[in-house]
């Protein structure tokens, strides 16, 4: 294999970024609201029983865990590997309550958060609010703000960049802190298994099994070229990636592109009047959404699921802003819905999307070019 370096390799080792990931986090809130769940497999999921075998697990606590159920995992699969297992169905709003609350604890220390999911965010915390200097002191300070607010626990993963602060903080779950610093990278990758190695999915791993690429120590011998060859885009960024350096900036002033809510189904709607109630529903948490982001948009987008899994998306674009409010979103979503959708099909997900977004601040108004004479 070739060895020539297409650009040189720069590591900027100057930040501190710490990756707070809560452990098993809908199965936590869950065990913490109901004690008796702390002792029994959990499974955050619908119960495929009552489901007719459909539904994915969202989460699973680590007694379920033991039994080899996982996330994204068909509930199904999940209830032949654990029987005993309870089936809760996961309560969204819940969580993202739960969420918020600590996400304004990260707030205390930075304002540089890059949310990535309910359950995890990178810090840049290379200028602390508090002055504490230290990262690995502030991930400490971060944990056990989040366990005596939410009684619930996180592990943190502590580098100079994103890749490596992800990677440290999957490597001692659950409640763990650790460190990767610039002198360990080659040492802490090198048994690191590839389908471990962030963004490495399921179709890669094959691929990778098959060039001789199963661990860390593997990935490094192959050459940039090389991993470009198979890989394209993706190949160049892990070949920095596992030579530690990732240049990607937390990024916490992303404007957001889009507000939505969609709701699935594990029993098909199948009557207009279903549709109808639960699409209303949506505009409504859509509305919450979108006045708490104070922001307006021009497009407004369906999508909706048939139980066969096709999938269709229509949009209707006004010229000025709609009127933010309930009936607004109800009434266009359902002009769409009448258009394009046969609901005897039986509907499986219904979301409603604001796109084309401005701040509320800013407010579009019409002027004649020319002034008509009298």
């Amino acid at each position: 294999m070739e060895t020539e370096v297409l650009t040189p390799i720069n590591i900027d080792d100057s930040r501190k970024i710490i990756h707070v990931d809560m452990d098993a986090f809908y199965a936590s809130i869950e065990m913490r609201d109901n004690p008796k769940f702390k002792t029994q497999p959990l499974v955050v999921a619908h119960d495929p029983r009552l489901t007719g075998g459909h539904g994915v697990v969202t989460t699973a606590n680590y007694i379920a865990r033991q039994f080899g159920v996982h996330s994204a995992m068909p509930a199904m699969k999940a209830l032949e590997l654990c029987p005993e297992a309870i089936f809760k169905d996961p309560d969204f709003t819940k969580y993202r309550a739960v969420s918020e609350q600590i996400h304004q604890i990260f707030h205390e220390y930075t304002d540089k958060i890059e949310p990535v999911a309910f359950d995890e965010a990178y810090l840049d915390v290379s200028e602390d609010k508090k002055g504490l200097g230290d990262a690995v002191l502030i991930a400490h300070e971060i944990q056990k703000v989040i366990f005596n607010e939410t009684q619930l626990t996180c592990s943190t993963g502590i580098s100079y960049n994103k890749f490596l602060a992800k990677m440290a903080s999957e490597y001692s779950k659950p409640v763990g802190v650790a460190i990767i610093e610039k002198d360990d990278v080659a040492e802490f990758l090198k048994n690191i298994p590839i389908e471990r190695f962030r963004g490495v999915g399921k179709k890669t791993v094959p691929k990778m099994h098959e060039l001789g690429v199963f661990q860390g120590a593997d990935l490094i011998k192959m050459s940039e070229n090389d991993l470009i060859h198979y890989f394209g885009k993706f190949g160049y960024t892990l070949f920095r990636w596992v030579r530690g350096q990732d240049d990607r900036p937390v990024e916490y002033l992303r404007e957001r592109k889009s507000i939505g809510k969609e709701e699935t189904y594990g029993k098909l709607l199948t009557t207009e009047m279903e549709v109808e109630e639960r699409l209303r529903v949506i505009a409504k948490n859509l509305f919450r959404a979108v006045l708490k982001r104070q922001k307006h948009g021009k497009t407004i987008v369906l999508k909706l699921r048939y139980g066969d899994f096709e999938t269709l998306t229509k949009r209707i674009t006004l010229d000025e802003f709609f009127q933010n409010d309930v009936e607004t979103y109800y009434f266009y979503a359902k002009q769409i819905l009448d258009e394009i959708a046969d609901i005897s099909r039986g509907i499986r997900l219904l979301g409603i999307t604001l796109t084309n977004l401005t701040d509320q601040n800013f407010q579009e108004v019409s002027l004649p070019l020319f002034k008509h004479s009298e």
